[in-house]
């Protein structure tokens, strides 16, 4: 069930955590509603992980408060709250079989045998391991001990369930499928879940809503196509999918429209989309790969642009152009594969045009311009 907007089962009041003279998060104010599919992106070191564990109750906030339920859980011990975690490490119980681990909960609660049978089979029902009962953690695959922790986690019916980058130690096909199944089992058991990850894709395919962090920081709250199209900072631009950043000084502004001097040559007309900014101030315009139509150069009003063809990447159904700029600039332009064009060589002159809604403006100026896919110590200093 996604989320109705209505009752928050997890609100953070202006928390920060400090260990030391090091600030992981910096004044977290935001809440989590019932029944949502809430996820927690960003790089390493940028504290996600920390505001997964205030929630748990496995670290304390050095300021602000956590509500569970509406109630004060700053102070509560983990085993008093009603969350429960699924971390990268499964820890099931190896000498137990599938139906014995997901009871393991209930039988805690002192619930009788007759409830726990029922609420293990319904539960083994949900994650589809019905048939799996019997067997023990080292007969399954990797996915399906995954849903045996999940379905071990949900058993209790908790308020929410804290997820700690819990695919990560599965291989691409798996992962890909997990992120299905785990949307299908949210929906299906219809309790919050708040995902901690720093991958893009998993947060963008399976979210109701995403939290972006950097350096401890929450840059930016939204669904996730507002994240893509709209991102609020050059941060969220560069780390959310991959982005072409082109710094410049805002010309002028008329009705909808913004006019930027780019910093490389060009002037261009980019949709305001609700953005106000100075004559003259330093602003970026984003251009997302898939927006840009590679093609012959074209003298397009303020949007298109003319560089050369530097690098060609066979995708399958998709191949990544590298295109250079006159003073260097990196772009990167998506296109269907399998047709054959003169500008598809390396060497050729290329035109990257878009159309007129596809640009964004952002405040300021990036560290590298272009590209955010292209200079491999910005991407590792970022990860």
């Amino acid at each position: 069930m996604a989320a109705d907007g209505g009752s928050e089962v997890i609100r953070l009041e202006h928390v920060a955590k400090r260990f030391g003279a090091f600030t992981a998060v910096h004044e977290a104010d935001f809440g989590i509603r019932s029944g949502e599919f809430f996820s927690v992106l960003g790089p390493s070191g940028c504290g996600k992980t920390t505001i997964l564990k205030m929630i748990a109750g496995f670290e304390q906030p050095t300021s602000g408060r956590v509500l569970l339920d509406g109630k004060d859980v700053s102070s509560v011990p983990p085993y008093r709250r009603n969350v429960n975690t699924v971390f990268q490490q499964y820890a099931l119980f190896p000498h137990m079989t599938v139906a014995d681990n997901v009871a393991f909960g209930p039988r805690s609660k002192k619930k009788s045998e007759a409830e726990v049978t029922t609420a293990v089979k319904e539960m083994l029902d949900v994650v589809r391991l019905g048939d799996f009962a019997e067997r023990k953690p080292s007969q399954l695959s990797g996915g399906q001990q995954q849903r045996v922790a999940l379905a071990r986690a949900l058993v209790n019916l908790p308020s929410a369930l804290l997820l700690d980058e819990p695919l990560a130690a599965l291989d691409l096909k798996l992962r890909e499928a997990m992120q299905i199944e785990l949307k299908r089992i949210q929906r299906e058991v219809e309790i919050s879940f708040i995902f901690v990850t720093h991958d893009q894709h998993e947060a963008l395919t399976m979210s109701d809503r995403i939290a972006v962090m950097s350096a401890g920081r929450v840059e930016q709250i939204g669904t996730p196509e507002e994240i893509y199209r709209k991102p609020a900072s050059l941060f969220v631009a560069g780390f959310i999918g991959s982005a072409n950043l082109l710094p410049g000084t805002l010309q002028s502004s008329s009705g909808d429209e913004h006019v930027v001097a780019l910093a490389a040559g060009s002037t261009v007309r980019v949709p305001a989309n609700g953005t106000s900014f100075a004559q003259g101030a330093k602003v970026s315009v984003m251009l997302r790969p898939e927006a840009l139509n590679p093609g012959a150069p074209t003298s397009a009003d303020g949007r298109s642009l003319t560089g050369t063809l530097t690098d060609k990447v066979y995708e399958g159904a998709t191949e990544r152009l590298v295109v250079a700029l006159a003073d260097g600039t990196e772009m990167v332009s998506l296109t269907d594969a399998g047709t054959d064009a003169a500008f598809k060589v390396v060497g050729a002159t290329v035109g990257l045009s878009w159309a007129p809604t596809a640009g964004y403006v952002l405040e300021g100026w990036p560290e590298v311009a272009g590209a955010t896919t292209t200079d491999v110590d910005s991407i590792d200093a970022a990860l």
